[in-house]
């Protein structure tokens, strides 16, 4: 548990916690069962979960070390509890961790130097506690050890990301367990069957049997009753306040004060959360807690509710920044209702409230006060400044470095989890404080100003990042002047300028500009190099154990991926990409990958996946101002509608998206995002939108900037021709795809093709694009597009699976056989029945028969089957019917 205040049972008794030492006992059994000492424990082996991992989550004050204390002394075999370590130094908590189990300060070192490996914690806790593991021959493991971490939240980024690799990997043969504590506003990581189990206020039977324990006379009834009250159920405030009074107080001969629970208990109790909260979010929560007082007395003092007008306007006056509140309402600290904030644990507030009376300046003050003006700060109730005027000592003492090192640190931390053009000022004024002492430092904060920018899709900003640097050199200033001349549209100058930076960049071993070689690349529209730039970053990120870069890599990789239509490589970055970002709380990225992997999954057509992945990134992307994630995910929801046949709802949300201007979509997605918009546009009967749309796209894919757009420019503009004049432009997009490898989309064309072919009546003709579009449907998994390949092969007579199987003529009786044949050349039930001489009733019993063993639906899909028989085993590819020449010009 965190904080100065340490709830802990008395003697060996836990109140209302049954359920909570179940599952210590269910692990316990698991253990041991698995050393061999665990059988006929009763304690339910085998059922439900096999995990060795047990999650424990409660608020400040309810009991987690308690029960860790508890399943520690009841393990019977070793066990081993180890606290948060008292910073978060990279590797901290790995240091408390091999210092416990390590027998010997020497070995915990070089536990410590070869943690930092790529083999991870595995190979060491299998060396540091040898009995756990199997032996070599195929013996059980010989001891049962329980390692109970305490306060998981208060551990390093580090050390986390490590234990929740090694949780993964834990085998079900091993005999090591570990129980977890954290507070509730900590994700726990996702580990395979790891049981997860909260710790909650006590009931009323609960809090007077623990009122029993601590007193060690009965104290006075109403003296009782008004501790319980006051209490209300939460086991750390009702031992705070006991241990505050006196036998005088307990026995009532003395008054209580008033209130029992002040704000000195709460702080007792919640100052170990609020401690480690970083700062911002305290002050927020404190202006939160100071616009909500509604006295001057300790009994009530926060408003159920506080407007949300009347916080933002406390914050603008204390210049407090707002950047924290939505992760204190993700984490279920504040609670957002309409227009009103409140707290969502009332202790919480009341807590808040008396943390920021003892230390007002504290408080409300700000590190950032050293770069802009003061703020005179008000003592609540009083009208006299606290302190002096302007910046701590501590700050007016740093240096112009460390003060743009610590705005580079806050624009990073934001970057990854916050609002993306907070993290853009910050970077800038970074770069600005480190300009002339530490110009590679400032080089880097500007790149990251203006990828925090493209992130939010603002080119204005982008450009200011790029112009702010003075004294660039070499590819570096390539850069800048190379995306500088892309946003404004130079395309000559900005390809010269670029393909240097991924020459020369590109060949370097640096992470840093290796991920700026492989922005260059995607830029100029050269997505393999883009890929190959991407994983030889990600590539040095594993070998240097860069976990802040490696999920970054990711995501630029996926994105690359994905614009080569390579959408099962893309799926695999994003979930790794999204796997890392969640182990190093980088949610801005994370929101990212939710957003590939929702178009991946549109391609699939799983929609499920598709509503899922899109929510959780527009979850984050809208209050964070992620243009380009926000725009990934509506184009995924889109296409996966469009893939259902709801053109009309696909249409209306592109839209916002290929419309210019900053209420649009992202910049650098607009144009891809064009043909969708086009396809489903002129399925909902708005051709002159989508005619407009196009000719836009044609100027854009004139340029060069996509490979893949001349072949989507062609279909766009068959889509839209009348007449004869598709068939044209059809055979022109699919000879334009085959030069530029997006398999995808090439199939998209020829599903297009064959149904105008099938709806102008040339079935034949139809059903070779349509099997080609099958066949690449199919092998992409893209179940969706392939159902609606397969419903127009049907509707031309042709058959419908993807690949011809002349073996199907095997699963039929010679019987069958004939009636399929005589069947496929026309002839009616009546008609087979006179040749055959069977009667008509036989006839349809036998053709039923065939259309299960063929898997078809009707007799117009037989023709295509019978035409595969008479194949034989030599299969080729669909062709093309003969395609007319190019339209006259009008």
């Amino acid at each position: 548990m965190s904080g100065a205040m340490q709830a802990v049972a008395l003697g060996s008794r836990l109140h209302d916690r049954a359920a909570q030492l179940a599952a210590v006992a269910r692990l316990s059994a698991r253990i041991r069962a698995r050393t061999g000492t665990g059988v006929g424990v009763g304690v339910g082996v085998g059922v439900g979960v096999d995990g060795g991992v047990l999650f424990v989550t409660g608020g400040p004050g309810e009991g987690r070390s308690a029960l860790l204390a508890r399943a520690a002394t009841d393990f019977p075999g070793t066990a081993y509890r180890i606290a948060a370590p008292g910073s978060r130094v990279p590797w901290s908590g790995a240091r408390a961790l091999f210092g416990a189990l390590a027998p010997t300060p020497a070995a915990a070192r070089r536990a410590l130097r070869l943690a930092r490996g790529a083999d991870g914690f595995g190979p060491l806790l299998a060396h540091l506690l040898p009995d756990v593991s199997p032996s070599d021959s195929g013996l059980g493991p010989r001891r049962s050890v329980l390692i109970c971490l305490d306060d998981l939240h208060l551990w390093d980024a580090h050390s986390r990301a490590a234990l929740a690799a090694s949780w993964q990997e834990l085998g079900r043969r091993t005999g090591l367990g570990w129980i977890v504590s954290a507070a509730p506003h900590h994700r726990f990581p996702d580990v395979p069957e790891a049981e997860t189990v909260r710790l909650g206020r006590l009931s009323p039977e609960g809090a007077r049997a623990l009122l029993r324990d601590l007193c060690a006379v009965a104290p006075a009834p109403g003296v009782a009753r008004r501790l319980l009250d006051e209490a209300a159920g939460h086991p750390g405030v009702l031992i705070a306040t006991v241990r505050r009074l006196t036998p005088a107080h307990l026995a009532g001969t003395v008054p209580l004060p008033s209130p029992v629970t002040d704000g000195s208990v709460l702080a007792e109790v919640y100052g170990g959360l609020l401690g480690s909260l970083p700062a911002d979010s305290r002050r927020l929560l404190s202006v939160v807690a100071l616009t909500g007082r509604t006295g001057t007395g300790d009994a009530h003092p926060v408003a159920y509710e506080v407007g949300v007008e009347a916080v933002l306007a406390e914050a603008r006056a204390t210049r407090t920044s707002l950047e924290p509140l939505d992760g204190l309402i993700a984490d279920g600290l504040l609670c957002r209702s309409g227009d009103a904030l409140r707290f969502e644990d009332p202790f919480l507030g009341r807590a808040v409230l008396a943390r920021t009376a003892a230390c007002p300046a504290a408080a409300v003050s700000s590190e950032t006060e050293a770069l802009s003006p003061p703020v005179p700060v008000l003592s609540p109730g009083r009208d006299r400044h606290v302190g002096p005027p302007g910046p701590p000592a501590s700050v007016r003492a740093l240096t112009a470095v460390a003060r743009g090192r610590a705005q580079l640190a806050r624009g990073l931390a934001v970057l990854a989890d916050g609002p993306v053009m907070d993290a853009h000022e910050a970077l800038l004024q970074a770069a600005e404080l480190l300009r002339d002492r530490a110009p590679a430092e400032a080089s880097d904060a500007r790149f990251l100003a203006m990828e925090a920018a493209w992130a939010a899709g603002d080119v204005s900003a982008c450009l200011a990042a790029l112009h702010g640097g003075k004294g660039a050199r070499g590819t570096e200033q390539d850069f800048a002047d190379g995306l500088s001349a892309a946003l404004t549209v130079r395309r000559d100058e900005a390809r010269a300028a670029l393909t240097r930076v991924v020459v020369r960049d590109g060949a370097s071993d640096d992470i840093r500009l290796l991920l700026r070689a492989g922005s260059a690349a995607l830029l100029l529209g050269n997505i393999h190099a883009a890929a190959r730039v991407h994983a030889r970053a990600i590539a040095r990120a594993r070998a240097e154990h860069r976990t802040d870069l490696l999920p970054r890599a990711l995501e630029h990789l996926a994105y690359a991926e994905l614009r080569a239509g390579r959408y099962s490589r893309a799926a695999r970055s994003a979930r790794e990409g999204l796997r890392t970002a969640e182990l190093t709380g980088q949610r801005n990225v994370a929101a990212h990958q939710h957003a590939v992997l929702a178009l991946t999954a549109s391609v699939v057509g799983d929609g499920q996946a598709v509503a899922e992945h899109a929510g959780r990134a527009l979850a984050t992307a809208r209050p964070h101002g992620l243009v380009q994630t926000a725009t990934l995910a509506e184009w995924a929801l889109a296409r996966a509608e469009l893939g259902r046949g709801l053109a009309p709802q696909a249409t209306a949300r592109l839209l916002p998206l290929v419309r210019p201007g900053p209420r649009g979509g992202h910049f650098a997605l607009r144009m891809p995002a064009i043909p969708c918009f086009v396809e489903a546009a002129i399925a909902s009967g708005r051709s002159a939108e989508a005619r407009a749309a196009a000719e836009e796209y044609a100027v854009w894919a004139a340029q060069g900037v996509d490979g893949s757009a001349p072949a989507q420019l062609a279909r766009c503009r068959a889509l839209l021709a009348t007449g004869e004049e598709p068939a044209y432009w059809f055979g022109e997009a699919v000879r334009r795809h085959d030069s530029c490898g997006n398999e995808f989309e090439r199939a998209r064309t020829l599903l297009a093709y064959g149904t105008w072919l099938r709806r102008r009546r040339r079935p034949g003709d139809a059903r070779g694009p349509l099997r080609d579009a099958l066949v690449t449907f199919e092998r992409a998994a893209a179940e969706g597009w392939a159902e609606q390949a397969r419903s127009e092969l049907r509707a031309t007579g042709g058959a419908s699976a993807g690949v011809p199987d002349p073996a199907t003529a095997r699963k039929l009786t010679p019987q069958q056989q004939r009636i399929a044949r005589l069947v496929a050349e026309g002839a009616t039930n009546q008609e087979v029945a006179d040749r055959l001489a069977l009667s008509p009733r036989t006839v349809d019993h036998h053709l039923r028969s065939v259309f299960a063993r063929l898997g078809i639906r009707s007799r117009v899909e037989l023709p295509g089957v019978v035409g595969q028989w008479d194949a034989g085993s030599t299969t080729t590819p669909a062709a093309l019917p003969t395609l007319p020449s190019p339209p006259r010009t009008r």
